[in-house]
């Protein structure tokens, strides 16, 4: 396999191995191959061997084994080329992600550790045995009950094969060591650990289903969100005794800390390997289980070519190793929820079921009455104050900063700069109001509407919000958790912990109360999946109050508070489904958009209405084309998964057929051919 981003080179080439590389010229390592034009070289992997080749013509040699280490393993091989033609894509963009740049000062302290560990004969090739595992798991392994679930649900997730939808339990649990009995501190084998640890009830769940599979001789692979959602699974398993067996990727790594941590992985034996989107590719063997927390958050999402979502990542390679899969999420997504009513996956929930005291402020007796309709309503107050007698209290607004949107005082329409017409806002206390974009100061301001020359705030920010509960609540210590204010934990004294969503720290015995604020602005947002998003959101800030707390939700009602009252995320998950079945949305249905020049847009649709078979052409259906600007346009195809495979395979037959159109002599001078871009399953024709 070669990089490169061409195309039409998304295939595997013959070479001539010579003598004397043939002793480390294995699959999975990296070479260095000659191209025949001008002259060039590539960079790619050796995917096998073979004593003849089938090309009839002569072969160039290999020019360089660049690495001995079998970095790219077969099974993450397979992974890659199958998501490849999934999404229409190169499978070297996958490899890409799935395997670090190489650092020649770590791959050599790591093959010399292994070498010192083990027989040194076994390792005179410079290749790291992998390490041995028992054949079968321990006894009694399979009678392990995970904490807040039924002995039964247990059995079934562990069964080989096992795929399933848990749904956490919506509150935090505080791991305390006893004396009589417990995990134990792997730092003092036979006592037990000491302090207190307090994680969300998902990170309990997810740690004791890894430390079940673990304990069985097979490797785990769990991919979350961002650092938060890591940092408090870690604290799990290291509670669990498994610090030694954990293996993090994560893109906070420096690069040479995550290679070194890829090559542990690589190494063999059962490693629990944590880390963002990108630790389902990791190269681990014997994988027994995936699992993939919070599915819906967005940071799941692939931001590179071609755009695999770790979700289905995750399914293919659960389908190709046999492994255990599960998906860990306190608000179940549209996506799961269609796998669930298809049989594919299990439901699983909490054994008895939880419910959280959620209390909706539109449902109250006076919705509209001024104490009933401010941003913070008076029962919100009371309920905080109240709250504060006993532990922090968490309370999630829409957006950072003070002022992050302003507005004319006379006429509310959005202030905006006389320099740019960006819009306005305020970053601190004290602060004149400046532009987002440019950074102008707004001096002798005057709308462009009614001259009015006064603004008020269009929204208020956590640090707004912040300064006003420290006034409300004196001698109450105040925390901000944002992006530019990063919080992972906060003590169990009384606070008020004012946090953006996604950004709310943990708490020491969880949150005495928490108060969602700014509901109305949030589900403002244009989106197809503004509700969902919301619900989720609302819910994980939800699983960080303690066993009893209650919860406020200012100004919203409706469907969306009666699942958070009744507890009923997959009731909501389903209906939405429903919903965007009848307008043929995804997940109901898979969608590629093709954007490009308008004629080079116009040919592929032409093409791949030829292309498909009759009794395929049903189930395909085109929005479009719309111009985008700068001669550009997009269309959007939208087709039944039954027919995903054949439309995937001939729209990369027409990438490949635009990139390699001939180029015309134009005014002394070559044009390159038009531009086209394919993408499947494109989450920002959701936003």
């Amino acid at each position: 396999m070669i990089e490169s981003p061409l195309p039409q080179l998304d295939r595997l080439f013959d070479y001539l191995v010579p003598e004397s590389m043939r002793a480390q010229a294995r699959p999975g390592v990296r070479v260095k191959v000659p191209l025949r034009s001008a002259g060039r070289s590539a960079r790619g992997y050796i995917i096998e061997t073979a004593p003849v080749s089938d090309f009839e013509g002569s072969l160039s040699e290999l020019e360089e084994v660049i690495s001995p280490l079998p970095v790219l393993t077969p099974d993450v091989w397979r992974l890659a080329r199958r998501l490849a033609d999934r999404a229409a894509g190169s499978a070297c963009d996958i490899v890409r992600l799935a395997v670090p740049p190489r650092f020649v000062r770590v791959e050599k302290a790591h093959v010399a550790a292994r070498a010192a560990a083990v027989d040194p004969a076994a390792a005179s090739d410079g290749v790291p045995p992998r390490a041995q595992v028992p054949a079968d798991p321990p006894a009694g392994s399979e009678e392990r009950t995970f904490t807040g679930y039924s002995l039964a649900d247990t059995r079934a997730l562990l069964e080989p094969g096992a795929r399933a939808a848990l749904e956490a339990k919506p509150t935090v649990v505080q791991l305390e060591a006893t004396s009589t009995g417990g995990p134990q501190d792997p730092s003092a084998p036979g006592e037990p650990r000491s302090e207190e640890v307090t994680v969300p009830h998902w990170a309990l769940t997810a740690a004791e289903a890894a430390a079940a599979v673990h304990a069985g001789g097979e490797s785990v692979i769990v991919a979350v969100p961002d650092y938060r959602d890591q940092l408090v699974l870690e604290n799990a398993l290291d509670w669990l005794g498994l610090a030694e067996s954990v293996v993090r990727l994560d893109a906070r790594q420096a690069r040479a800390e995550r290679y070194a941590a890829f090559l542990t992985a690589l190494d063999g034996g059962p490693r629990i390997v944590v880390g963002n989107r990108s630790s389902v590719y990791a190269p681990v063997s014997d994988l027994g289980l995936i699992v993939v927390v919070d599915d819906s958050d967005p940071l799941q999402a692939e931001p590179l070519a071609p755009y695999v979502h770790a979700r289905d990542a995750a399914l293919v390679r659960q389908e190709q190793s046999g492994s255990r899969l599960l998906f860990v999420s306190v608000s179940r997504s549209t996506e799961v929820e269609r796998l669930v009513e298809l049989g594919f996956l299990r439901q699983v929930g909490p054994t008895p079921r939880y419910l959280p005291r959620v209390v909706p402020t539109a449902e109250l007796g006076d919705a509209d009455a001024p104490t009933n309709a401010a941003r913070i309503p008076t029962a919100a107050w009371r309920t905080a104050k109240e709250a504060l007698a006993e532990g922090p209290v968490l309370i999630q607004v829409a957006r950072p900063g003070y002022a992050p949107v302003l507005a004319c005082a006379t006429c509310s329409t959005p202030a905006s700069c006389a320099v740019c017409a960006g819009p306005l806002r305020i970053t601190r206390a004290g602060e004149p109001a400046a532009c987002t974009l440019c950074g102008a100061l707004a001096v002798r301001w005057s709308c462009p509407v009614c001259q009015g020359t006064t603004m008020r705030f269009g929204a208020v920010g956590s640090a707004r919000t912040a300064d006003e509960l420290g006034r409300a609540f004196p001698g109450v210590r105040v925390i901000v958790a944002d992006g530019e204010h990063q919080h992972t934990e906060v003590g169990g004294k009384p606070a008020i912990v004012v946090a953006t969503r996604g950004a709310e720290p943990v708490a020491a015995g969880g949150y005495a109360a928490v108060l969602l604020l700014d509901g109305p602005r949030m589900l403002a947002r244009e989106s197809l999946r503004v509700a969902e998003d919301c619900l989720r959101w609302w819910s994980n800030a939800i699983a960080l109050a303690r066993p009893g707390a209650p919860t406020v939700l200012v100004g919203v009602g409706g469907p969306l508070a009666r699942s958070l009252v009744t507890w009923q995320q997959p009731g909501f998950a389903r209906q939405e489904l429903t919903d965007r079945r009848a307008l043929r949305f995804p997940p109901a249905v898979r969608l590629a958009t093709v954007t490009g020049a308008p004629d080079a847009v116009g040919a592929t649709l032409a093409d791949l209405r030829g292309l498909l078979d009759p009794a395929e052409s049903p189930k395909v259906d085109v929005l479009g084309p719309v111009p985008l600007g700068d001669g550009v346009e997009r269309a959007v195809i939208r087709f039944d998964y039954a027919v995903g495979a054949a439309v995937a395979r001939h729209l990369r037959a027409l990438v490949i057929k635009n990139a390699t159109r001939r180029r015309r002599r134009t005014g002394g001078s070559f044009s390159p051919p038009p531009t086209l871009k394919v993408r499947l399953d494109d989450s920002e024709i959701m936003e």
